[in-house]
Parts: C-alpha cells; structure tokens; sequence
C-alpha cells in the first residue's frame, strides 16, 4: 500500500484520533446511483450493517442487487439493508456512525438532503458526501457547528471496489481529528490509497484528468474521434483512451465537472475546460454517452460506429481511413518489451502532424499537472498519486522521470505550453532524483503497449 499525502487544507496537528471510536452502521444515501451501491458494496467488506436508502424501497434494492452483482458475492446482502426516503429516513440517519451521501450532483439537491440529516443524526456521526468536486465549504453552510466539524468530502473513483484511489476533502471547520480518523478507517479497513485535497473545484483527480479529457474532445471536432483516441491511447500511459473514458463517465457527468471548473478556476489554459459546443447540443438531444447507448463511439448490429462531431452523424469505423501512425506501433513495442525510457524517447522524437498534437496533449497534462502542486494537494505528489490510482494514468511525475527532465521541458516549451516552475528550477539546478518517489511501485504499470 501506497503511502498518503497530506494536501494543503489539512494540518494533522497534535489532535489524537478517537481510539475509542468504532463504524458499526453506515447510511448511503443514493444507493441506487453507480457511486451510492458502489461505495455501499465496499462499506460492506468491513461495516457490520450498511443501509441502501433510496427514493423507493423498490430502487434502494435495485441498488442493493446491483452492489451484488458488481462484487460478485452475495454475502453483500448479509450487512445490509433497505429502506426508502419517505419511511425510513429519520430512523436509519439517527442511528447512523457515518452517513455517506452520493445523490445527484446538484448543490441545491445535495443540500435539501444535508438539511434533512443535521435534523435528526447524532452529534457524533461524520457525514461524507462522494461529490466530485462541489465545494465542501459550500455545501456545509448553514448546517449545525457539529454538522461542520463532522463533514468533509470521500470521493471514490468508479467503481468503489475496484479503483483505489480516494480523495478526502476537508473543510474549514472540519475537526482534523476526524479527517485523520476517516484516513484510517479508509486505508486500513477499506484499503484505500487516501490522498488529501484542498476545497477546490475539481479537487486533484478531476481538475487534473478532465482538463486533458475536455481538451481531447475539443481537438475531436476537427480530427475526429477516431484519430483522438488513438493518438492520445493507451501508448501515452493511460489505460483507457480519453475519449472511450468520456463514454464510459456519462457526458452529463463530464459536463458538470468541468462546467464547474471552467466557471470557478480560471487558470493559465482556461480555455480547454470550455465544453464543446457539439457536447452541449448532442447532450441536450440526449446524447449522454454508454448510458445511452452511445457517444463518440457506439455499436449496432455488431457493427463499430464513429461519432462526427460537426454533424452528429455516425461513420462505420471501418470507412474511417487514418494517417500512417506507425510511430505508435514503435513505441508500443517498447513498453511491450519494458524498455519504458526508450518508448518515450521515440514518443519525443516522433514527427510529424499527429504526433505533434499527441506530445502537445502529453506536454498540456504534466504541465498543468505540475502547475496544481501547492494548490489542489500540498506538493505533486497528491496529484501523482491521484492520477496513478484513481484514474490509471501515468503520473505526471512518471512521465517526467521517464522521459527525462531536459528532454520533458524542450518538449513543453516546444508544444507552446507554459513550463512549470517546479521543472524550470530543477534544471536550473541539475537535479538528478526522480519526481516519483516511490520505489516499491513498478511503474511500467502505468504504460500499455496497445
């Protein structure tokens, strides 16, 4: 297990965890959501007694199923139980340790729930809410003082039992005390890799990731679909590509992270977290990505389609001619073969129009990434960590030390890219030591020969 890192907003202080302090009984508010029968099947693998809660008793077991089937193992069922908003609300918050909200992400909606909660929990009990990036300091106004001091943000990745990385987001009045208590209760009960955040929008993973996945879906207007993923693929480290994961997340989901980001934190690349219009006017249609049934890409009679963005029509892929984009092949052999330094020196060297706009799109994420540090975690650590575990992408920090410091700094200045401080001043200096600080991780996880 990975080692967690503090980030900005969190002192650990000389406040001593609760010893005393047990989780016997966990409410999941949304369960019938991916992210509420998500983290409620996880809670299960070390909380005695779980409560789906749900608009119905009839959608709280259908979440309650789907946690089944995605662990695959019944005795999921053994811990938990159901009830509804309406009925049983009132008497499972008020017996609740801990009260993990993952209803829709809307403030108004979150917040007529956390209203309803500061009424009737203990004193005592810690709510937690999976937002992927809402102000905690925002939700938590107008609660109670003991509300605020037992609040703070758990955001899993999905799903829950797979994806280990977790972000835990303190506000400005949670007690630090429970912050450190949460930590533990994550790491060592549910064996999360916990990397602590700051109250900002997006928090590190999502800040982070969506601003190179909304980027990629700008560039698919004019390159399509197709050229994207596969110039941006798995090769570059990543084990999904951008725009499949786009598909994969829910376009209405991307859409409000980084509306939220691009309205909220205005930064040196502003622009790329602006939604393509093609997004808005697709997901207004309904267009909503694997949900419903299709996105950039999608299948009908077995047959592979391609989304063209300018008119929202779809192209059989296997009338899509592409480039030759035989470097990928090149450098995909290399990380086949675990020749991890030599596959990115060929990725530098690799010419030609699309290979400029994939090392432009490499540059854009270790740059912003290194841009974050000291903002959205105390150092690139967090945001290493973050993106290794919560999203299986290449930690920026990876990409630097594998490509190596000179070599990643030409490369972002030469994509017209602003160059981090952080890289600008270990140049200056000679450093030699590894970004990446992690020996017992093999790094040649992160990179996909395909």
């Amino acid at each position: 297990m990975l080692a967690a890192t503090t980030g900005t907003p969190v002192a650990r202080g000389s406040t001593k965890m609760t010893s005393d302090r047990k989780i016997e009984h966990v409410v999941v508010l949304g369960a019938n959501g991916a992210m509420g029968y998500g983290g409620a099947a996880l809670f299960t693998t070390a909380i005695p007694k779980v409560t789906f809660l749900a608009r119905t008793r009839d959608k709280a077991q259908a979440g309650l199923d789907a946690a089944i089937k995605q662990v695959r193992s019944g005795t999921v069922a053994d811990r938990s139980a159901i009830g509804s908003y309406g009925e049983d609300f009132d008497e499972a918050v008020s017996k609740a340790d801990l009260i993990y909200e993952a209803v829709t992400e809307d403030l108004t909606l979150k917040n007529e729930y956390f209203e309803r909660i500061d009424k009737v929990r203990r004193p005592d009990s810690i709510v937690t809410t999976v937002t992927s990036g809402l102000s905690i300091n925002k939700l938590a106004e107008g609660r109670s003082e003991s509300f605020q001091k037992n609040f703070l943000g758990l955001h899993f990745f999905n799903p829950p039992n797979v994806i280990v990385g977790t972000e835990l987001i303190a506000g400005d009045k949670t007690d630090p005390a429970i912050v450190d208590f949460v930590e533990r209760l994550a790491t060592r009960e549910l064996g999360r890799v916990i990397i602590r955040t700051a109250d900002t929008p997006g928090f590190a993973g999502n800040r982070v990731g969506f601003k190179v996945l909304n980027e990629v879906a700008q560039l698919a207007e004019s390159y399509g679909p197709l050229l994207m993923d596969r110039i941006v693929g798995p090769y570059t480290g990543r084990a999904l590509a951008p725009l499949a994961t786009v598909d994969l997340v829910g376009w209405d989901i991307h859409r409000a992270i980084v509306d939220n980001i691009h309205d909220l934190a205005p930064d040196e690349v502003h622009d790329t977290l602006a939604l393509p219009g093609f997004m808005q006017r697709l997901i207004e249609a309904g267009t909503l990505g694997n949900k419903t049934g299709g996105g950039f890409f999608k299948t009908e009679n077995k047959k592979a389609l391609v989304l063209d963005p300018k008119s929202g029509n779809y192209s059989p892929a296997s009338e899509i001619k592409l480039p030759d984009l035989g470097f990928i092949d090149d450098i995909a052999y290399l990380h086949s073969v675990g020749l991890y330094e030599e596959a990115m020196a060929a990725f530098v060297a690799a010419e030609g129009d699309e290979a400029a706009i994939a090392k432009k799109v490499i540059a854009g994420y270790i740059s912003y990434a290194f841009h974050r540090a000291g903002e959205v975690t105390e150092t690139i650590t967090g945001i290493d960590l973050i993106m290794g575990y919560g999203f299986n992408w290449a930690p920026p920090s990876v990409l630097v030390d594998t490509i190596g410091l000179g070599p990643t700094v030409k490369m972002i200045d030469d994509a017209g890219v602003p160059v981090p401080k952080i890289l600008l001043e270990a140049q200056k200096s000679g450093r030699e030591e590894p970004f990446f600080n992690q020996p017992e991780v093999n790094v040649g996880k992160f990179f996909v020969a395909g």
